[in-house]
């Protein structure tokens, strides 16, 4: 399944002295009067959010810096605090996130709870990929459930968050449409990323991934990739077999840096993903279309 989401216990394990001085409080008391508390595992899942409920809701997401290391974050006493005054919870679920399941779970909170691994059908956890917010049909599915679930906390804006996913799940299929031309432009093309986050991505504009398993396993597992397994790459990018490398920015070691610049070296267009949102991007679909249109460009020069 690869690395998931950990977090360092130390949130949880005063969860129960801020949940005492929280008593019994309605919502987040960080949340603005009147608004829809939510509480969200990652800052890509925080901006479906927003994108669907707008001014109605005011969400917090735990990983929220982008500077931060997507898989390794340090717990805050005001994040168990959140999860306990929220009336909805979003995570991604599969294994990615499980801090956030702890978190939801200590809270004892009668939240709402969306996951967006299980509205995605992809199998099992352990068997699928589970950065499924790469999956755009996924993400429609997960804006369509936010606007049901704000809708029944505000049946009053229900027409709006209704409106605001439908008009987020039309931009998302320009998207699978952009893809679809990729596919077509580039048939057949072959590429490789230094991690399995964009996979789905890859999946739906019909490119082949042709990266080792043992190479993407070990980066995405924090160890070393076999050498036979690092050679293969390295001969693919400076041979030239290959169309684009994605890489995995916020994730850099020492061998993907070196395949990173194995790739440059050779002329083989690189693309840059991460699996939260950058700083500079104002939502899903500003961060979302920026990276496909950036896998269009790099194959375009091929």
């Amino acid at each position: 399944m690869g690395r998931r989401l950990v977090i360092i216990s130390a949130g949880v394990a005063v969860l129960g002295t801020v949940l005492a001085g929280c008593g019994s409080s309605s919502g987040d008391p960080g949340a603005a009067p009147g608004t829809i508390p939510v509480v969200a595992s990652t800052n890509v899942w925080a901006s479906v959010v927003r994108a669907v409920g707008g001014d109605a809701v005011s969400v917090r997401s735990i990983i929220d810096d982008p500077s931060a290391d997507p898989h390794s974050y340090e717990d805050k006493p005001e994040n168990a605090a959140a999860v306990a005054g929220a009336k909805l919870v979003v995570a991604n679920g599969g294994g990615y996130d499980e801090f956030f399941d702890g978190l939801v779970k200590a809270s004892g909170t009668s939240a709402k709870q969306i996951v967006a691994f299980d509205l995605a059908g992809k199998g099992v956890s352990g068997v699928a990929n589970e950065h499924v917010w790469y999956d755009l049909p996924t993400v429609k599915k997960v804006a369509g459930k936010v606007a049901e679930e704000l809708g029944a906390f505000a049946p009053e804006k229900k027409g709006t968050f209704t409106a605001n996913a439908a008009s987020f799940q039309g931009r998302l299929d320009e998207l699978t449409a952009k893809l679809t031309r990729i596919g077509r432009d580039h048939p057949g093309a072959s590429v490789i990323f230094t991690e399995p986050v964009p996979q789905y991505l890859v999946e739906a504009a019909g490119l082949t991934n042709i990266t080792p398993e043992e190479f993407s396993e070990a980066v995405e597992e924090e160890t070393d990739p076999p050498a036979a397994a690092v050679a293969e790459v390295t001969g693919l990018v400076s041979e030239r077999k290959v169309a684009a490398l994605l890489n995995n920015a916020q994730t850099e070691t020492p061998v993907t840096n070196a395949l990173r610049d194995s790739a440059v070296k050779a002329g083989v267009p690189v693309v840059d993903v991460t699996e939260t949102l950058p700083p500079g991007t104002t939502g899903y679909l500003d961060w979302m279309t920026k990276q496909v249109d950036a896998l269009a460009a790099a194959l375009a020069r091929t």
